[in-house]
């Protein structure tokens, strides 16, 4: 079954730019795909249209059988409360503490302050932060603020992860570090669409990729 179907899409933007030309690509649910390709590919425009903060000029995107090219601005917020998004900027909040910052999203959508308690400590866990859960994100390091991103997302028990190059900024071992946590939401059944330039973490996981270059899916 597929969880995300994209069926010849095309997003043109002001100017004559053309970010993405006919693009079609499935995801199965509990499926693992690295969407990769130089700057400038449409990695990050083709994972913006899949969770609606960017809308399609042509072509149709389905998310668990709905319909999204069709989706009214209203129904966006309920549509991504299905995505856990780690985009590449961070929008962390540095006014609050990490604790804080993971916790957002479960007010946003009115889950009690007990269970949201729970979710944000096991979040926070999952990720290795609980310990740091009273700093504040200006006192992290890069690689720790990726992880606190990464929680916040699967915070709300997303069943689709989608991340844009998040191992961009990050030396090797932290890297690695990131990947495994994704590979672990992975195999409990959630599914991960991960944008990404780097040639030797591809090498070394041998996951299924599609490639993109000027806007085209070319493998």
């Amino acid at each position: 079954m597929s969880m995300i179907s994209v069926s010849r899409v095309t997003k043109l933007y002001g100017g004559g730019y053309t970010a993405l030309q006919d693009v079609s690509l499935d995801v199965r649910q509990g499926e693992m795909v690295f969407i990769t390709g130089p700057s400038g590919a449409g990695k990050s425009t083709l994972l913006k249209i899949v969770c609606a903060i960017e809308r399609a000029t042509s072509g149709t995107v389905l998310v668990n059988g709905q319909n999204i090219s069709a989706l009214r601005p209203q129904g966006a917020p309920l549509l991504r409360r299905n995505f856990g998004l780690i985009f590449q900027d961070h929008k962390l909040l540095f006014d609050r503490n990490v604790h804080e910052n993971v916790a957002l999203p479960l007010h946003i959508c009115g889950v009690g302050r007990r269970e949201a308690e729970k979710r944000v400590r096991a979040a926070l866990d999952k990720v290795g932060l609980l310990d740091r859960e009273r700093a504040l994100p200006v006192t992290l390091s890069g690689g720790e603020q990726q992880r606190l991103c990464i929680a916040r997302a699967i915070v709300n028990r997303p069943a689709i992860l989608l991340a844009d190059e998040p191992t961009g900024n990050l030396d090797t071992a932290y890297a690695e570090e990131i990947i495994g946590i994704f590979k672990s939401f992975n195999q409990v059944g959630v599914t991960v669409l991960l944008s990404t330039h780097d040639v030797s973490l591809i090498a070394r996981l041998s996951p299924r990729v599609v490639r993109l270059d000027r806007g085209r899916v070319v493998s």
